[in-house]
């Protein structure tokens, strides 16, 4: 291993023996076996360099989170086209078991008022404290510290189902596609009180859209609470001396200022801070080109896309005024007239005539969700997604085209690209590196994991890199592998693969896994053959087999010192931990835990 690191992210060399044969064999030219010629037809495949197996493990690994026990050969009885085209329509896939386990969170279906009424954060026990009056007792700081730890409760609810769906639902294309658009347009869960506004963000701005059309897509997020809290718009008004649809009643103006001082007093105010809340309230704040720009640069054009910074400011003009209905505390969208910018505008060269409201909003939203620049840029990531860090530019081509051919229709975007010749080449296996949040739900699939309500799983996707809803950033995580792959990164993943095997992980044990009743009482060797065909398909290379034949993992054995500690979960704080390494598994657990360290593990 001279050089460990590039192990990790370089994609293997393709091991298709008799590739030509195979693809007589399997029909690499046409559908697999078991689709339809019907469904063939209308996928309108190429040719295919992956064997028939190969095809089946790729696109567990690509349009789900991983194999489960017993998955390739279903793909393969079904045939892949027909799996994929099912997958395209979650809806007609039964996923009964996933809905009643989903009961489980009991916060799930709440509103962010509702929400906030149970679960309310710290500050307003200390309002409440400070309210009384008097110096506040032992009892009382630790009265605020358990407020503070209950109104995070349905946040862990939230992140710990986002894990358990991918784990377990049939609707696998699904659940890759919320992990994508949740990504792409990533709302960070440490704002303020932007937690409130997540579960009906995840529920109802990205869920129904996932596969529906992009436009629907743009505008349920554009409304959203999350994002009008998290990227400030719900504050964005009209400039002073701008027109706007309708002025503010000084009436209404002082009735707001009173509101405003009414909530400052409730909230323990110092009369200092009431004097700035105050003088706050009396200065419009303008303009906030926050949302704009990121709508432009990170929804839907791309950092090049090709718009000016008068283009941004002019969107944000437009969606002046589109707020919340109460505020900081949430609530309906709503649009505010006395607060949009009426003025002229022109954006990306399109004039906007003066004197109109939510109707213009709605014409940005439509410009930009149509524009080839949007197309060509959804397309790319899409690709990225799916086949390659650097994805084949003839395919983003023809992926931007199908995009707008059909005026953003996720489905065949994805259609386009997941029957393509490009996402079935041999470059294309295993060349994408998993990010924590794949490693975690693949190797729960891969040991038959029975689903966990609590948030110890997702407890463990942070540990390795990539809190759910924790990136602060708007951009979202990176979808490349250089991003997630660094020495402690790789010690941090084959420690992980050594705890599940280990049943140091929730819902994982080794002896519910169906091959090891097989394994567990065969030599060595027939251990490592059984471990490497149930989770690689039997293609691993010689440096991974020596590894599971040996017990011994080179790259542990140079960085020994930094290798000292196994990942686990304490139940009792269900939070992650790392403890000294006391014994480690030997045995089929040993070549388990291994295999899912390995690079080829570590890759989809």
């Amino acid at each position: 291993m001279r050089d460990p690191i590039s192990r990790f992210l370089r994609p293997p060399r393709p091991a298709l023996p008799g590739l030509a044969l195979g693809c007589l064999l399997w029909g690499c030219a046409g559908a697999t076996a078991g689709s339809s010629a019907e469904t063939a037809g209308a996928i309108g495949l190429g040719p295919r360099e992956q064997t028939a197996d190969q095809q089946a493990h790729h696109v567990l690994n690509r349009l789900a989170f991983g194999a489960r026990p017993g998955d390739v050969e279903a793909v393969r009885a079904m045939g892949v086209d027909a799996w994929i085209e099912r997958q395209l329509h979650p809806e007609r896939i039964d996923d009964a078991a996933t809905q009643q386990f989903l009961t489980r969170f009991t916060t799930l279906g709440k509103t962010s008022e509702q929400l906030y009424a149970d679960y309310p954060p710290a500050f307003v026990l200390q309002a409440q404290l400070a309210r009384r009056g008097g110096e506040a007792t032992a009892a009382d700081s630790a009265r605020v510290r358990q407020q503070g730890r209950q109104s995070q409760l349905f946040t862990a609810e939230l992140i710990g189902s986002r894990v358990a769906r991918a784990v377990m639902s049939e609707r696998q294309l699904e659940e890759v596609m919320v992990d994508f658009w949740e990504n792409h347009f990533n709302v960070f869960v440490g704002k303020d009180r932007t937690r409130y506004f997540l579960p009906e963000y995840d529920a109802k701005a990205i869920r129904p859209h996932v596969l529906g059309s992009f436009r629907a897509l743009l505008g349920a997020v554009a409304k959203s609470e999350a994002m009008l809290y998290y990227l400030d718009n719900w504050q964005s008004v009209a400039d002073s001396g701008r027109p706007v649809l309708r002025p503010v009643p000084p009436r209404l103006a002082q009735r707001r200022a009173g509101a405003v001082q009414r909530a400052a007093q409730q909230r323990g105010a110092s009369p200092e801070r009431m004097q700035q809340l105050q003088q706050l309230q009396q200065r419009r704040r303008g303009v906030n080109e926050n949302f704009a720009r990121e709508l432009m640069e990170l929804h839907t054009l791309g950092v090049d896309g090709g718009y000016t910074q008068d283009d941004v400011i002019n969107v944000a003009r437009a969606l002046t005024g589109w707020t919340l209905g109460r505020g900081a505390q949430g609530g309906r969208f709503v649009v505010r007239p006395q607060a949009h910018d009426a003025g002229e505008k022109v954006i990306l060269g399109q004039p906007f005539p003066a004197g109109r409201g939510i109707e213009e909003g709605e014409a940005v939203l439509d410009l930009l969700a149509r524009h080839p620049t949007t197309a060509q840029f959804i397309a790319t990531k899409l690709a990225r997604r799916f086949v390659s860090d650097t994805p084949p530019p003839a395919l983003v081509q023809r992926a931007a085209e199908t995009f707008t051919r059909t005026e953003g229709d996720i489905r065949a975007v994805v259609r386009t690209i997941v029957t393509s010749p490009e996402f079935f080449s041999a470059a294309a296996y295993r060349a994408k590196v998993k990010s924590p949040f794949e490693l975690v739900t693949s190797a729960l699939r891969a040991m038959n994991a029975a689903p966990d309500a609590t948030p110890r799983a997702a407890q463990l996707v942070a540990r390795l890199g990539q809190p759910i809803f924790g990136h602060q950033a708007p951009n979202g995580y990176p979808e490349t592998g250089d991003a997630w792959m660094n020495t402690g990164a790789i010690l941090n993943r084959i420690n992980f693969g050594m705890a599940v095997a280990d049943g140091r992980v929730p819902g994982v044990r080794l002896g519910q896994w169906p091959a090891a009743k097989t394994l567990a009482s065969l030599p060595r060797e027939q251990q490592v053959d059984g471990v490497v065909r149930e989770l690689f398909g039997g293609a691993v290379s010689s440096d991974t087999r020596q590894v599971l034949l040996t017990g011994t993992n080179p790259f542990l054995q140079a960085n020994a010192a930094r290798a000292d500690t196994l990942l686990v979960v304490d139940d009792a704080a269900m939070a992650s931990a790392a403890r000294p390494r006391q014994t480690a598994p030997t045995g089929l657990a040993q070549i388990v835990g291994l295999a899912l360290g390995a690079p080829e593990f570590q890759r989809r």
